[in-house]
Order: C-alpha cells, then structure tokens, then sequence
C-alpha cells in the first residue's frame, strides 16, 4: 500500500475512537437524538470516515477488505451535502452496528502492512 494511504487508514481509526468516545454516555436513540452536541461530532468524525476512505481508493486502489466502503463513502456525501436527508436512528445504528467491524477490518489491514 502506498505509504501516503496509511495514513488515511489511520484517521479512520482515530475517528473510530472519537465516535466511541462520544457516545460512550449515550446508551440509546432517544438520547443520541436529543444531544446536538454529541450528533454533531458523531456526523462530522462520520464525514472524516468517508473522506478519508475516498482518499484511500483515490491514492491507491487495490486497497481491499473494507466492507461496504461505497456506502461510506456515500454517507459522507450525505452527511456534506444532502445534510437533510441524516436520519438520526440510521446514524444510530451505524455507529452501534457497522462501526465496530469497520474498526476490526482496519486494524486488520495495518496489522498485515506491518508483517
């Protein structure tokens, strides 16, 4: 992988981290929903995913082992400039569903660069 991709792989790591630190006192929806402060900082760490996923495939595009990157890369765009269309619960259940695997997929990825 060219080195200038890993540190995108990086930033999604360290967005991943943020996100879970956002929420870690927010144990439902109706919680989330009801704190601009923690979904805005969830959206924006969201957007920094899929931009720095897009860089990723811009940069390097045999990158493999990330599921659904096309869907993340499309929140993003969503979460930019379709801002209207956020769903709240779906953002939810991003970051309590997906978010944990697309961390595991990460890690895997630098662990097999460092090898």
């Amino acid at each position: 992988m060219k080195p200038e991709a890993v540190k995108y792989l990086y930033d999604v790591l360290d967005s991943i981290h943020a996100i879970t630190h956002h929420i870690k006192d927010t144990p439902s929806l109706k919680l989330f929903m009801h704190n601009p402060t923690v979904t805005d900082a969830v959206e924006r760490r969201l957007a920094i995913i899929g931009e720095a996923l897009h860089q990723i495939k811009k940069k390097d595009s045999s990158l493999t082992g990330i599921s659904d990157h096309k869907k993340i890369i499309g929140l993003r765009h969503i979460l930019v400039h379709d801002y209207d269309l956020i769903d709240h619960a779906t953002i939810w259940i991003i970051v309590t569903k997906h978010l944990p695997r697309l961390e595991e997929e990460i890690q895997a990825i630098i662990h097999n660069l460092s090898i």
